[in-house]
C-alpha cells in the first residue's frame, strides 16, 4: 500500500506541474526550443536548427513517417517480440511492460527530458539546459532545421521509449510490475537524458567527436549495459538453465521481429534528418545488415544444433539491425556485409557466453544482442565509415581510422561504466523500500495473473 501510495502522490504531482507550467509558457515566441545542435555533429549541416529556415514538406513527411515506424518499433514490435518469446504465462506482464514504460517515458521527455537531453547547457558538457522544460516556447511554426521542431522533438521521443524498453528483456517473468516502472524512470533520469546530451546534445563526447549515427552507444550500448547489471542482481529465473521452458509462441516472436525490421527504417534512415541520399544508403544498409546477420546466425545454429529455429533467424537479424545503427550514416553495402557478418556470429557465440559460461540469466539475450551489437558497430565504423576507405560509403568524414578507434573506445569504456553503475545504485534503491521480485510461489504461478489479474489465453 505504502509503493502505490507513493506512486499515486507522485503522479498527481506531476500532473499538477504540468497544468501549471502552461500558465507561464512564452506563446508568443516562435524561436525553436533547441537554438542549435552543432552542425559538426549532425549528419548534414543543412538540418540544424535554425530561425530563418523555412519549411520543407518533402522532409516533414519523411521524419512524420520515421516516427511512426520507431514507435511501431516498440509497439507493437518489441512488445510482440518479448511476447513470442516468454511462457504464457507471462506473456500479459511483458506486453504491459514496454506499453507503460512507453507513455511513462513519453511524458519524462516532455516534462524535463528532451530539455536536458538535446538543447543547449550553456556551455556545460554535463547536461543540457533547462530552458525547455514542459517544452516552453513550442509553437506550431517553430523549425528544426527545415522541419517542424514538434516533429523532432516526437522523433527523439520514440528513441527514449525504445531503449528502456529493450532492457526489459533482461529481467523478465521475475520482477515486479511496481519495481519496473520505478526502475525506468529512475533509469531515464540518471542514465539516458544525460548520455544522449554527451553524444548527440552537443555534450563532452561530441566535443571528442564520438560518432554514434542513430544510437550504438545512446541506445544499444546503455541498454546492453543495464540488461547485464540487472540479470546479475535479480539473479537467475527458476529453472535456469536446464529445466526453462521453450519460447510460448515463437511464430508471435517471427510477427514481432518482423515489425522492427520495418520500424528500424525509420530509426537509422530517419536519422538522416531529411529525405535525401544518406537516408536511402542508411535504408539499403541497415536491410543488408539484416538480412547477413539473420542467415549466419541460423547457419551457425543449425551447424551446431542440427535444426535451423525461428527463433534463431530472428534473433540474428535483431542483432545484425543493432549492429548497423551506429555506422549506418557511414558505411556502404559491402561494410554492410561485413557487419551484418560479424553481427550474426560473434552476437551468437556472446549469447552462449553469458548463460553457459558465466551463468547470468539475461533473459531474452538483451546484452549479447544489442550491448554487444552496438559495441561492434561504434568500433567498427571506425574502420569502414572512412571517406573513400575500405568498404566505406563516402558518406562520413575524413578522420584516421586509429585515431577514431581510440576515441570510439573511449565513449563505450565511460558509457558503459556509467550505466553499470547508476543502474546498481538505482536498483539497490529501489530495493531498499519495495521488493524487486515476486516470491517463488508468484514466479510459479506466472506474473500475469499475479501481477495483473489477467490472463493471456483462455483455454477453457
Amino acid at each position: 500500500m505504502k509503493l502505490k501510495n507513493i506512486l499515486t502522490v507522485g503522479i498527481t504531482c506531476l500532473a499538477f506541474v504540468f497544468s501549471s507550467s502552461t500558465c507561464f509558457a512564452e506563446s508568443e515566441t516562435n524561436q525553436p526550443i533547441s537554438e542549435s545542435i552543432n552542425e559538426e555533429y549532425a549528419p548534414s549541416s543543412e538540418n540544424t536548427a535554425s530561425s530563418e529556415a523555412t519549411l520543407d514538406t518533402g522532409n516533414t513527411a519523411w521524419m512524420i513517417t520515421a516516427t511512426a515506424l520507431v514507435l511501431f518499433m516498440t509497439l507493437p514490435g518489441l512488445a510482440l517480440f518479448y511476447g513470442g518469446l516468454v511462457q504464457s504465462k507471462n506473456v500479459l506482464s511483458v506486453l504491459m511492460h514496454c506499453f507503460s514504460i512507453a507513455c511513462l517515458a513519453s511524458l519524462l521527455w516532455i516534462a524535463f527530458g528532451y530539455s536536458l537531453a538535446l538543447t543547449p547547457g550553456d556551455g556545460d558538457w554535463w547536461i543540457g539546459g533547462t530552458d525547455a522544460f514542459f517544452l516552453k516556447g513550442l509553437s506550431i511554426d517553430s523549425l528544426f532545421g527545415d522541419f517542424p521542431e514538434s516533429v523532432w522533438i516526437m522523433f527523439q521521443m520514440t528513441f527514449a521509449i525504445i531503449t528502456p524498453g529493450l532492457i526489459v528483456g533482461a529481467f523478465v517473468e521475475r520482477m515486479k510490475f511496481s519495481a519496473v516502472i520505478l526502475f525506468s524512470g529512475l533509469w531515464l533520469i540518471a542514465v539516458y537524458f544525460p548520455v544522449c546530451y554527451w553524444v548527440w546534445g552537443g555534450g563532452w563526447l561530441a566535443e571528442k567527436q564520438v560518432i554514434d549515427f542513430a544510437g550504438g552507444i545512446v541506445v544499444h550500448a546503455t541498454a546492453g549495459a543495464s540488461a547485464l547489471t540487472l540479470a546479475w542482481m535479480l539473479g537467475r529465473r527458476q529453472g535456469f538453465p536446464k529445466s526453462l521452458k521453450p519460447p510460448h509462441n515463437p511464430g508471435m516472436v517471427m510477427i514481432g521481429a518482423s515489425m522492427l525490421w520495418v520500424g528500424w527504417f525509420g530509426f537509422n534512415a530517419g536519422s538522416s534528418w531529411a529525405a535525401d541520399g544518406l537516408a536511402g544508403m542508411a535504408m539499403l544498409v541497415t536491410h543488408i545488415s539484416a538480412a547477413t546477420g539473420a542467415l549466419t546466425w541460423m547457419a551457425i545454429e543449425w551447424i551446431k544444433g542440427g535444426k535451423p529455429t525461428i527463433v534463431g533467424i530472428a534473433t540474428g537479424m535483431v542483432a545484425g539491425l543493432a549492429t548497423i545503427t551506429p555506422a549506418a550514416g557511414s558505411v556502404g553495402p559491402e561494410g554492410a556485409l561485413l557487419i551484418g557478418l560479424m553481427a550474426g556470429s560473434i552476437c551468437f557465440y556472446a549469447t552462449q557466453a553469458v548463460k553457459g559460461v558465466f551463468g547470468i540469466d539475461d533473459s531474452l539475450d538483451v546484452f549479447p544482442v544489442h550491448g554487444v551489437g552496438g559495441i561492434i558497430g561504434i568500433i567498427m565504423v571506425s574502420f569502414l565509415g572512412v571517406q573513400g576507405g575500405f568498404l566505406g560509403s563516402s558518406a562520413g568524414e575524413e578522420w584516421v581510422p586509429m585515431e577514431q578507434l581510440m576515441i570510439q573506445l573511449k565513449g563505450i569504456v565511460v558509457i558503459g561504466l556509467w550505466t553499470a553503475i547508476a543502474s546498481w545504485i538505482i536498483l539497490k534503491l529501489i530495493g531498499s523500500f519495495t521488493a524487486l521480485r515476486v516470491t517463488e510461489e508468484e514466479e510459479y504461478e506466472g506474473l500475469d495473473v499475479v501481477e495483473h489479474e489477467e490472463r493471456g489465453y483462455d483455454l477453457a
